[in-house]
């Protein structure tokens, strides 16, 4: 065959050879950009594949997706997809609620008598932030494992939360400190870290004093707080943070951190601090209705009425808890202060987050989460389940609320008595 090639060959044009040069190298990046960009594609996938299945992060997909996004840097998007969501899916308006939203079907705090000085004065009737009580509403009834000798530990209301909200409605449990005593369980997402003395699965041998279990606040990233436990500072405590605080005697209370009694010179057990305080000698603090104010949380800040819970102490040292839906940050303090808070904090928000159990049980018995009951039940309840406590996955930290030690034995106490006849409705206070 005759060959068609020249003889000879020209030199290249100057400058022709490092052109071909520089688009030989940027072909190279360009298929390394993009090998690079297919793996973290690939890793995002997988990554968000495993969050959808991982009950730790939440109980819905929306949950799940939503704490995926935020643990790879995309807060600010998840929010703003968060506040459409919110915006386009606001909470009904008007309406009322089933009747039977208002009793947990326990005795009412009229009708149980305790001998002076055995608990804590019993709570009077809440009054409704939606205007006039309903049948029933604002009425406290006996909850959960009661001492050995019978005196109620826990009682249980239900409010609708604001006069606009009307159809929903919130669940308020009042725990009585002189008979119980708190833990903090830590988690390996919240706070994070391991080797906790306290940390989910409750155990059996805990099990068999515990009454009662509910969710910590914020991620420690969005709480602006620190965290206290085991003797170790886990996050640096803030001053002035708003804090959960486990005194060395197994009383939980609430304080700014720094005021009196509220500094490591108490030597607390434990301090979980949560945003700023939301309620300050017995009246809501001032600025609850700015505009989504960073002060409140950032995700959703404080005007959107989304699930929320709160946690706050009353004059006498009760320890009352509330979470429900539809409840903007101003809502949430005016349910607390009308349940006699006197100083008060938001705890977590949202509906994966918002959780409140009482358990059931003969006493010295190992329970599970079987034997809890939800604050709050039905179409509009709380939809994490209470055995949440009772597995080694779940990793964020929760408190519990415990019989003391010398109520697990009816010798040690005077026993309360139930009247046989119906008291009604108590009088609000």
């Amino acid at each position: 065959m005759v060959s068609t090639r020249p003889a000879y060959r020209p030199p290249s044009a100057p400058g022709t050879q490092r052109l071909a040069q520089a688009v030989y190298w940027r072909r190279r990046a360009l298929v390394v950009l993009s090998g690079v960009t297919g793996i973290f594609m690939l890793y995002l996938g997988l990554t968000l594949a495993f969050a959808l299945n991982n009950p730790t992060y939440g109980v819905s997909y929306m949950a799940r997706a939503a704490e995926w996004g935020r643990s790879h840097g995309m807060g600010t998007f998840i929010t703003w997809i968060e506040t459409e969501y919110y915006k386009l899916n606001p909470p009904k308006v008007g309406g009322k609620p089933p009747a039977s939203a208002f009793d947990n079907k326990g005795a009412t705090a009229g009708q149980v008598k305790v001998p002076l000085g055995q608990a804590l004065p019993a709570p009077t009737r809440i009054p409704s932030p939606a205007g006039t009580n309903l049948p029933g509403e604002g009425v406290w009834h006996v909850a959960g494992r009661t001492t050995a000798a019978g005196v109620p530990t826990i009682y249980e209301a239900f409010v609708r939360p604001n006069a606009v909200n009307t159809s929903y409605v919130v669940g308020v449990a009042w725990m009585d400190t002189r008979l119980l005593r708190a833990t903090l369980y830590s988690g390996s997402y919240i706070p994070g870290g391991y080797n906790f003395t306290h940390s989910a699965p409750i155990t059996a041998a805990a099990s068999r004093t515990l009454v009662a279990a509910f969710n910590a606040g914020f991620r420690m990233q969005d709480a602006n707080g620190g965290y206290y436990t085991d003797g170790r500072t886990i996050l640096p405590l803030h001053p002035g943070a708003a804090s959960a605080v486990i005194t060395k005697d197994g009383t939980l209370t609430v304080g700014a951190w720094g005021s009196p009694g509220f500094t490591m010179a108490s030597h607390p057990i434990a301090v979980r601090q949560n945003l700023v305080l939301l309620v300050k000698n017995g009246r809501a603090v001032p600025g609850l209705s700015s505009p989504n104010s960073l002060a409140w949380g950032k995700t959703l800040g404080g005007t959107f009425s989304v699930w929320r819970s709160g946690l706050g102490v009353t004059k006498d040292g009760a320890v009352v808890y509330v979470g429900g839906p539809a409840l903007s940050i101003a809502d949430l303090a005016n349910v607390l202060v009308r349940a006699g808070v006197v100083t008060g904090m938001e705890l977590d928000i949202n509906t994966d987050w918002v959780q409140y159990s009482v358990f059931n049980g003969p006493l010295n018995t190992p329970i599970n989460g079987g034997n809890g009951t939800s604050l709050l039940n039905g179409p509009n309840g709380m939809i994490g389940p209470p055995s949440r406590y009772f597995v080694n996955w779940w990793n964020r930290d929760f408190f519990t609320m415990s019989l003391r030690p010398k109520e697990l034995s009816s010798s040690t106490a005077s026993s309360a008595t139930v009247t046989t006849t119906s008291l009604g409705l108590h009088p609000a206070g």
